[in-house]
């Protein structure tokens, strides 16, 4: 709810110098999804940037080197695996709406 009440705070104080929002990693989980459109709206397109696990463990093992975090592989992994299952659903809802850009 925090991170819903933010997000519109900032679009609703930019509405007239703006043509349009893109808002990186939300929604996050299905509820999310709704939650906004019930809100704020209904999102005109919703990108999907596509990218393979593999690609993802090595450059969240890369960042770990070059900062102070802390996760290992096994840690990444279970992250990886957290989010492909929570956002199988927002994908879906999207696909049913015809909103979805899939970005390889």
């Amino acid at each position: 709810g925090i991170v819903l009440e933010l997000l519109k705070e900032a679009m609703v104080s930019k509405l007239g110098d703006t043509q349009g929002f893109l808002i990186d990693g939300y929604p996050r989980e299905l509820k999310e999804a709704e939650e906004f459109e019930s809100k704020i709206g209904e999102p005109k397109l919703v990108f999907c940037l596509g990218c393979s696990a593999e690609t993802m463990s090595s450059r969240l093992l890369m960042r770990n080197q070059s900062s102070q975090h802390t996760d290992n592989a096994k840690t990444i992994k279970e992250g990886i695996e957290s989010y492909y299952q929570a956002s199988k659903a927002v994908i879906a809802y999207y696909e049913r709406k015809t909103q979805l850009c899939k970005v390889n």
